[in-house]
């Protein structure tokens, strides 16, 4: 047990919000974000499964989460001899539960899914953490370690960062083979194993394993206790292994896969042949470095999670790097799979990275130097986080080598003055706090996590805020939150006897979890003022009967088998303009402004662009090199795509479509999609059907 509730002697009796203070909350529903399309969402996405059937209503969620939080804190200060105060915690924990049913705070997704679950004790922390970060810069000390850690932690659902600082740095040869079968265990552990082996084996440490048997893998289909999902068998890390393989084999070898199956169609064994002559090894390049990243994230998205995250780091002056995605074969087999950005340095020349950004919005940017010596822009250097390597797949946390990162978010637009939104902060902070805690199954990251306790206090529907209580008031909101939280981290560290955090702020793209909450997601402006929002099911969902009995248009969906699409309309409820009408510059400029006045670890924004502002990325670079530490942009046009995710309509065509809705019946609904990873529409790999 990584985190366990009994300490030699003594059992801390769980901790429990009073059954009293529960009641006015049962049979009953929050006052849910845009219509009904918040609670389709929940029940979609982050209602668990219940022992006695269907899935939790929100008070049960909000029950297991604040449960979890308080519990947390609990062993904690038994373990170390730290005071607890049963009453005062419970006071505090009722606060917080209230404020989460309000919508003024919530978890991340993977707060909403896992915590309070037994696998949180059970395995630590590593499912409780939005992201990470992992170098490349050492594979020559151990070549298969940070593609080992991407795995693992991607299984676990947890988004991850790479570079390609290991280019060049390790040659890759024809590895020695060894026919004793390679028998892969059923677990996450046993997956990681066989990839370890593959890679290490090019190196010249260990064997290749020519026979690999798959028979102890659980089917396809079969459910994932503790984590969520099913399995999806052990094919996808069968054809992990033959990419890899094929990827590194250095040239003039020639190998062949033999795949045998069971009745059922279950891979069971996959032999190996390499034929051809010798083949002299080459140094590893930054597009193998890249692509091992992106075909493991494929095998992920593949195997039982259904979303993951990848973002690659690479040298604005490596043309190789930079043409990665031109690749049109390439991008189709796994180069999708990660988001691309380079660390660029001020005072660069920006014209090669901007026309690259003009045609598909990459390579995003990340001034890494202004991560490690500055935490709010704009305030002096304090050379904080001189260890950093990189950052999160989504860009809001600067992260070390192996380090994770913890996220909560907030919703000023659903506070009607500073001193409530004041006492909301001091519950999302506790929540991080908190899930620092906990350890995760790694020693190396404990080390890293331990010494930082870095978290991610997020600001979301920045827009919304600004419409109602006006930009000068959020901004100072900013400023005085950001010093509120200083002030908290100094008493709460103290009292857990742990580190002070690093950092503790930054601007999360947010996405289904803003869906709850009818906020927009983070920095980002509304698509318009009425739209369709289209969510995908599967259609053996509950969920498809549902929202086809009250009234919510459902179509099959146009690109993806068994599957279908239902339509949600929106209304903006605090409106300013839409996502087409906010110039590249007012974007550039919201996102410096909160840089400066919340964010000391980043701001995570994609600018949308219209194509008569092509001209003006470059200078925008420049402009806001000093002022920004990392910046991604999108082009805005019209893909005619049916059935997109956002859909403009008019105020009549809504008036229209709520006339025929009624109220959504979802009793027998099942949990269908773990939304896993960062919660950013904009940093997740896409699902792709084979």
């Amino acid at each position: 047990m990584i985190f366990n509730q009994s300490h030699g002697d003594r059992k801390v009796r769980v901790f429990s919000i009073s059954p009293s203070f529960l009641e006015q909350f049962q049979d009953k529903q929050p006052n849910w974000g845009f219509g009904e399309l918040g609670y389709f969402t929940y029940k979609r996405t982050y209602a668990r499964d219940l022992e006695k059937g269907g899935t939790e209503e929100f008070w049960q969620t909000c029950r297991r989460v604040v449960e979890g939080v308080y519990n947390i804190q609990k062993i904690h200060c038994k373990a170390m001899g730290l005071p607890w105060i049963e009453r005062k915690a419970q006071r505090s924990a009722q606060n917080m539960y209230q404020r989460m049913w309000d919508f003024k705070f919530l978890p991340p997704g993977r707060g909403l899914w896992m915590m309070g679950t037994d696998l949180v004790y059970q395995r630590g922390s590593a499912a409780l953490q939005n992201c990470a970060f992992v170098s490349t810069d050492d594979i020559d000390t151990d070549f298969a370690d940070p593609f080992c850690f991407l795995m693992d932690m991607s299984m676990l659902g947890v988004g991850v960062g790479g570079d390609t600082r290991g280019a060049g740095k390790v040659r890759i040869n024809v590895p020695r083979m060894s026919k004793r079968p390679f028998v892969v265990k059923d677990s996450r552990e046993g997956w990681v194993d066989l990839i370890k082996t593959v890679l290490n084996s090019f190196v010249g440490k260990g064997y290749f394993p020519l026979v690999v048997d798959f028979t102890k893998v659980r089917g396809r289909g079969t459910p994932i206790k503790g984590f969520g999902g099913v399995s999806s068998g052990p094919g996808p890390l069968c054809d992990l292994m033959q990419c890899l393989t094929l990827l590194l084999m250095p040239e003039g070898k020639d190998p062949k896969f033999t795949v045998k199956h069971d009745g059922d169609g279950k891979v069971i064994k996959c032999v190996t042949k390499v034929q051809g002559g010798r083949a002299p090894g080459a140094r590893i390049t930054s597009a193998q470095i890249v692509d091992i990243f992106n075909y493991i994230g494929k095998c992920v998205v593949a195997g039982g999670v259904r979303r993951t995250a990848e973002i690659m780091f690479g040298n604005p002056e490596d043309q190789e790097f930079m043409s990665l995605k031109q690749d049109k074969d390439a991008l189709s087999d796994r180069r999708w799979a990660s988001n691309n950005s380079v660390f660029a340095k001020v005072g660069m020349d920006y014209a090669e990275v901007a026309e690259a950004m003009a045609v598909n919005g990459e390579p995003g940017i990340c001034w890494l130097e202004n991560a490690r010596n500055f935490s709010r822009m704009g305030h002096d250097p304090d050379g904080k986080d001189w260890r950093a390597m990189g950052t999160n797949p989504c860009g809001e946390q600067t992260l070390e080598h192996r380090e994770l990162c913890n996220l909560v978010e907030t919703f000023p637009a659903h506070h009607d003055d500073y001193e409530d939104y004041q006492r909301t902060l001091k519950m999302a902070y506790l929540y991080a706090k908190s899930v620092t805690l906990v350890p995760t199954h790694d020693p190396r990251t404990n080390a890293v996590m331990q010494r930082n306790r870095r978290i991610g206090c997020s600001v979301g529907g920045i827009i919304q805020a600004f419409k109602r209580h006006g930009r000068r008031n959020v901004l100072t909101w900013c400023d005085q939150g950001y010093g509120y939280i200083q002030e908290l981290d100094r008493l709460y560290s103290g009292w857990l006897g742990v580190h002070e955090s690093i950092k503790t702020t930054s601007i999360k793209p947010s996405g289904t979890v803003s869906l709850l909450t009818g906020s927009t997601p983070g920095m980002h402006y509304p698509h318009a003022e009425y739209y369709i929002r289209n969510v995908r099911v599967a259609n053996t969902s509950p969920l498809v009967d549902a929202a086809r009995r009250a009234g919510y248009p459902v179509e099959a969906d146009a690109y993806a088998d068994d599957t279908s699409v239902v339509s949600f309309p929106v209304k903006e409820k605090h409106f300013i303009k839409g996502k087409a009408d906010a110039t590249m510059w007012e974007q550039f400029t919201n996102a410096a402004d909160i840089q400066q006045h919340w964010a000391d670890n980043q701001v995570s924004v994609t600018v949308s662009f219209q194509a008569r502002e092509l001209r003006d990325i470059q200078t925008c670079l420049e402009a806001f090199e000093n002022r920004l530490k990392s910046i991604t942009l999108m082009p805005l046009e019209d893909h005619g795509y049916v059935q997109a995710p956002y859909i403009k309509i008019t105020s009549d065509q809504y008036a229209d479509m709520m006339s025929r809705i009624t109220p959504l019946q979802m009793n027998s609904a099942e949990h269908e999609i773990t939304d896993a990873f960062c919660d950013g529409d904009s940093c997740t790999i896409p699902v792709r059907d084979a």
